[in-house]
Parts: C-alpha cells; sequence; structure tokens
C-alpha cells in the first residue's frame, strides 16, 4: 500500500538537521511500459464502451437512427455518443488506470464499475429532472452490458500484463528497506510473484550490516542514503518493511518527497487485503483499522445464490461432457464411474465428495503406505507420477475433469464454487490452529491456490493461499477467481 506521513515540527531520523533543502525533482525512471499499457487501456475501454452501446442501440432499435429520447428532441444515437463519452470520463476520474493498481488485486474492477453506476446513476437522475422519456429497456441492457465489456476487457489486458511481467518486463524496479530477516521474505514475495509487479534491485537493512553484494546478489545500500541512492533514478518504489522507528518513516517521506519515487509500507497486517482496512485520524491520533471477517450474513446468502446459478447453469451446460468422460472411464477397466469419499467440510461436519473415478479401484488401499515412503506426512499429499492414476484418469486430473461432479454436491449445499479445497479427515488430523480457519468456509471446487501453482505450490504456500481467501473472500473476488480458473484449466500447469 502506498501511505502518505504527515508533517510536523520534530525531525528525528537518520538525517536530523533542522534545514529542509529542496532538491531539484530526479529523472523519472524508465515509465514507458506504463504509458504504453495506458494507451492500450484506454483503446480497449474505447473499444468495449462502444461496443456495449452499439449492441444496445441494435438490438433496441435496428438501424433506424431518426428516434429520439422521448420529451427532449435528441436523437438516441446522440445520446448514446454523450453516454460513451461520460463513461470515458468517469473511468479516468476513477482513476482505474492508475500505476499503483494496474496488473492485481481487484481495486481495478472496482473502480470500473463504480464509474460504470456513478455515469448511469446520474443520467437517471437527470432524465427524471429534465422529464426526458428514456426506454428502460436501453438503460437497462447497456448498463450491465458495459460494466460486463468493460471487466472482460480489462481481464484481458491483465492477463498481457501479466505475460510481460512474467517475462521480465513492465516491473517497477524496487529499493527494499527493513530488518534483515523481513527484507528476505520481501524479495523473495516479489520474485515469487512477478505479477505484482516489482522488482527488488537493491535494499537497505535498519539492523544489520549486509555483505558487499547485499542480500541475494541485489545492490547494498546504506540506509541514510537510501533517499539519495533513490534520487539516481534507478528505482521507481520504495518499499518499507519494518525496523523504522515513526520518526525514521517520516523523515524518509520527507526525503523522498522529490524523487517521484514511490513510498510503500508493508502493513504488518498477514494477508490482510484492502477493503478490511481503514485509516482514521482522529484529533492527531492515527489509527488502522481492521475488520474482523464475518462468516454470515447476506453476504454468505448472496455466495450461496451465486453458487446455485453457477453450478446450475455449468450442470446443464457441461452435461454432453459429463455424459463422454462417464462413458471413456466405464470404457477404459470397467468399473465404477464416480468415486466417492468423506471430507471434512464447514465447522469441521463430513460430507460425501462426488468425483469421477480417475485411479485404480483398490487407490485407497495403497496410499497410507505411499504416505509412509514420502515422509509421513498427509496434509495435502500428492505425488506428480501416482502409479494409482489411470491412462483416462492422467488425462481427466490434467483438465480437471474429474471434478466436474461436484457441482451437484455444490447444489446439495456441501461446497461452494469457490473455496479451500475439502480434505480428508487424516490431513485435517495434521492442521495447525492457523490451518483450522479452513473449517470456517464452505470448501470449494477451486480457490486461490489452484489458480497459482496448483500442487506446484509447497504445503505452506498452499495453506497460506487458502487462509488469505478465508480472511478476504468476496463475490467479487469470487469471480476472478472462476475466470482465472478459467485459464488455468485451457493451460494446465502443476496439474497431477
Amino acid at each position: 500500500m502506498t501511505v502518505s506521513i504527515a508533517k510536523s515540527d520534530e525531525l528525528p531520523g537518520p538525517h536530523s538537521d533542522s534545514s529542509v533543502t529542496r532538491r531539484e525533482p530526479a529523472p523519472r525512471p524508465g515509465t514507458r511500459w506504463y504509458y504504453a499499457h495506458r494507451r492500450r487501456l484506454i483503446g480497449i475501454d474505447l473499444l468495449m464502451v462502444t461496443g456495449a452501446i452499439t449492441a444496445t442501440y441494435l438490438l433496441k432499435f435496428g438501424d433506424e437512427l431518426t428516434t429520439e429520447v422521448g420529451g427532449t428532441g435528441v436523437p438516441y444515437v446522440v445520446a448514446g455518443l454523450m453516454v460513451g463519452l461520460l463513461l470515458m470520463g468517469a473511468l479516468g476520474g476513477t482513476e482505474s488506470r492508475s500505476r499503483r493498481i494496474l496488473g492485481a488485486g481487484l481495486e481495478e474492477y472496482r473502480r470500473v464499475i463504480r464509474a460504470c453506476f456513478v455515469v448511469f446513476g446520474g443520467v437517471a437522475v437527470v432524465s427524471y429532472l429534465l422529464g426526458a422519456q428514456l426506454s428502460r429497456k436501453f438503460f437497462l441492457t447497456t448498463l450491465p452490458l458495459a460494466v460486463l465489456m468493460l471487466l472482460v476487457g480489462r481481464w484481458a489486458a491483465r492477463c498481457g500484463l501479466n505475460n510481460q511481467r512474467r517475462g521480465g518486463a513492465g516491473l517497477t524496479p524496487t529499493l527494499v528497506v527493513g530488518s534483515l530477516e523481513d527484507l528476505a521474505g520481501m524479495v523473495e514475495d516479489m520474485r515469487r510473484r512477478p505479477d505484482a509487479g516489482y522488482l527488488p534491485v537493491a535494499v537497505a537493512s535498519t539492523d544489520a550490516a549486509l555483505t558487499p553484494e547485499g542480500l541475494d546478489g541485489l545492490d547494498r545500500v546504506s540506509f541514510q542514503d537510501v533517499s539519495e541512492w533513490a534520487r539516481t533514478g534507478r528505482v521507481e518504489a520504495v518499499a518499507v518493511t519494518s525496523g523504522l522507528t515513526r520518526g525514521e518513516a517520516r523523515r524518509l517521506a520527507w526525503d523522498l518527497e522529490d524523487c517521484r519515487t514511490h513510498l510503500m509500507f508493508a502493513p504488518g497486517l498477514t494477508d490482510v487485503t484492502g477493503p478490511r482496512i481503514h485509516f482514521t485520524d482522529a484529533q492527531g491520533l492515527e489509527l488502522v483499522h481492521v475488520d474482523l471477517p464475518r462468516f454470515s450474513g447476506w453476504h454468505h446468502l448472496l455466495k450461496r445464490a451465486f453458487d446455485i446459478a453457477v453450478a446450475t447453469a455449468a450442470l446443464v451446460i457441461l452435461s454432453p461432457v459429463l455424459l463422454l468422460v462417464a462413458l471413456t472411464i466405464k470404457l477404459d477397466d470397467g468399473g465404477p464411474v464416480l468415486y466417492r469419499q468423506e471430507r471434512i467440510g464447514l465447522g469441521g461436519r463430513t460430507f460425501t465428495i462426488h468425483k469421477f473415478r480417475s485411479m485404480r479401484i483398490d487407490a485407497d488401499r495403497l496410499i497410507d503406505r505411499m504416505i509412509d515412503e514420502a515422509g509421513g506426512k498427509a496434509l495435502l499429499f500428492k505425488v506428480e507420477n501416482d502409479p494409482r492414476i489411470t491412462r483416462v484418469g492422467r488425462f481427466l486430473r490434467r483438465y480437471s475433469l474429474d471434478e466436474l461432479p461436484q457441482f451437484w454436491t455444490v447444489l446439495r449445499g456441501a461446497m461452494s464454487i469457490v473455496g479451500p479445497r475439502p480434505q480428508v479427515a487424516r490431513e485435517v488430523a495434521e492442521y495447525t490452529d492457523a490451518a483450522h480457519r479452513r473449517l470456517l468456509v464452505k470448501p470449494g471446487i477451486t480457490g486461490l491456490w489452484q489458480v497459482n501453482g496448483r500442487s506446484n505450490l509447497s504445503v505452506e504456500e498452499s495453506v497460506r493461499l487458502d487462509l488469505r481467501y478465508v480472511e478476504n473472500w468476496s463475490l467479487l473476488g469470487d469471480l476472478i477467481i472462476i475466470l482465472k480458473t478459467v485459464k488455468v484449466v485451457l493451460q494446465p500447469k502443476g496439474a497431477y
């Protein structure tokens, strides 16, 4: 997150002199990728807005170009053009193309949705005040279509940007500041998640000397020289993990004012995301409020309705695939088509899960021996070349086709579309206290770790992603995970 720090008369910190020297702004580091991406976004937004308005117009009026908005004398063609211009302006006004939110997180999508509702809400109010007889069909069709098309366009643009970032382009050179222990964690996180858009190029420790090469071969910077080093233009961001006093943080912010460098502070709130964090300033007392996660209420009713709608649609649309898979399994070895197993769900309650059988009929009798041979840890146990998997089963698992019957389990209410994967009792028996929080929500067909590496992730990282979902889930977040799941299934990596 980007943090601004208020000034005061107090000037503690590593540069504690009483004079304030204003310097010429440092040259802006290379931002060519951002301006190119922003131009692409403007083009995509314009295309999506034009497409939504044009499609609605053709559905309502066909090729008639002279139809007027009742009571105004303004043709719908002109009204549509005005709405399109307002939408483009609102997308800029909500800063939906801000560099800070591109490539990761839900804030970009929230701002797109906000811009659409502001424009259409404003149009509705103005139409009412002017007595304009605006076609409700035209209005109520254009709004959801514009939202949908804009979100799809932004998602496609994000996929392109993230592909660039995974190839080493479009990254923000970053200097990481903090204690030696936290530096290593932050650098590792940035390297493991290039989609976030940060490239660690230098480190500055607040509590210990670094080797001449710095951390993992990164440039070494003295904490006292952070602002001077940033002023050279070699970094676009300074990320502070820990180890700074209040005064040092304030002074660092002042020293970076004329560097045109983003200053970020890791909040120290593990896996708590933006919507749950609020800043308040009461009579000079600055506090960070963290909303507690809620596991009941109206938003869970919406999630249940969403689950029913998606599961029903999936079973209807995919019914030919279900029949084909069932027939293929039966013809392969003559065994049962479905595999049933007891899993642990919401609140620790057991339920029966149904999957297309992808293993030998005697697979369950071999699992204990395989776990013992692998070190005895049952939690998230998987073997890349599992000898129990059949020839057909290997194909089913690669494209997650074995999971399709779980849509029926969702309709029964034991599972959700999105959530932590349900596990068997022997795995739950190995849960830490933190891992038990996975049981606070319904298990899901897909989830965060399924779209972030699947079986290639370590057990610790998989559990961390599940807990992140439990703490921060939202309906919009579920929709994003579903869209990512489609991509992961079509380009399977780490599936076995």
